[in-house]
């Protein structure tokens, strides 16, 4: 019966025509949990809450299940451990922390902040579900195979926002000291410039400030285009493979 239930349970099985409708039923769970609580954000949906709440409890205890025939199955999951050991490995697992997080702020909304926030972990709970599919398999791949030129990529995005910022700063800060106050808003600055193409709320207003706005764009279309196209090539060599 274990055996049977970790079949089912085991997400992208295939050959299982049970688990593929499991995945199904899992995946509907987690959009109707997921969009009930993004309308119980809209007041103007008040007098549905009771429909949502009724809904949202549901959803949480076919959760609860789930995760609790997972530990119990967890030996499977983990056959080189013993029954304890595979059982602590998977609730230390990203799966494990992820399904826990789904169900903790149920039971911690009236409390502390930081549990109403964990609501937003149950969408992770969709990388989860697609995580065994190919599709997601490539780009999972790609990243981890090119992940020290990324990282290098992205380090250098970084030193690139901490030159523009203090340059910005050091050039705007007396023309505009309530704007650029600290070098951190100089970061903010350099931060919407480099990425995109500005947020508009911090601009510069001398004629240095915006030469340099100009080569700081120039040089964020550069940067950005990096990581792109390093994981652009990865994409290519992982479909020649």
């Amino acid at each position: 019966m274990k055996k049977k239930v970790f079949s089912i349970l085991q997400i992208g099985d295939k050959s299982n025509r049970l688990s593929r409708l499991f995945d199904i039923f899992i995946a509907i769970v987690i959009c109707a949990n997921i969009l009930v609580t993004f309308l119980q954000t809209f007041d103007e949906l008040a007098f549905l809450f009771p429909v949502f709440h009724v809904v949202e409890v549901l959803t949480i205890l076919i959760f609860c299940v789930e995760y609790i025939l997972r530990i119990w199955t967890a030996d499977y999951l983990y056959p080189d451990k013993n029954e304890f050991r595979s059982r602590l490995r998977f609730l230390i697992s990203f799966d494990g922390i992820i399904d826990l997080l789904t169900i903790l702020p149920f039971f911690f909304l009236s409390g502390m902040v930081i549990f109403r926030m964990l609501r937003v972990a149950r969408i992770f709970h969709l990388f989860r579900l697609n995580a065994r599919y190919d599709s997601f398999n490539v780009i999972t791949t790609v990243l981890y195979e090119k992940r020290n030129q990324i990282i290098s990529s992205v380090f250098i995005v970084l030193i690139l926002m901490l030159a523009s910022s203090l340059c910005m700063y050091s050039v705007e800060h007396d023309s505009q000291p309530e704007v650029f106050r600290n070098a951190f808003s100089g970061i903010w600055w350099s931060m919407s410039t480099l990425l995109t193409v500005g947020y508009g709320d911090i601009y510069p207003i001398t004629t240095l400030g915006r030469i340099m706005a100009i080569c700081i764009a120039y040089l964020g279309v550069g940067a950005v285009a990096i990581p792109t196209g390093i994981i652009s090539a990865g994409f290519v060599e992982q479909y020649q493979r």
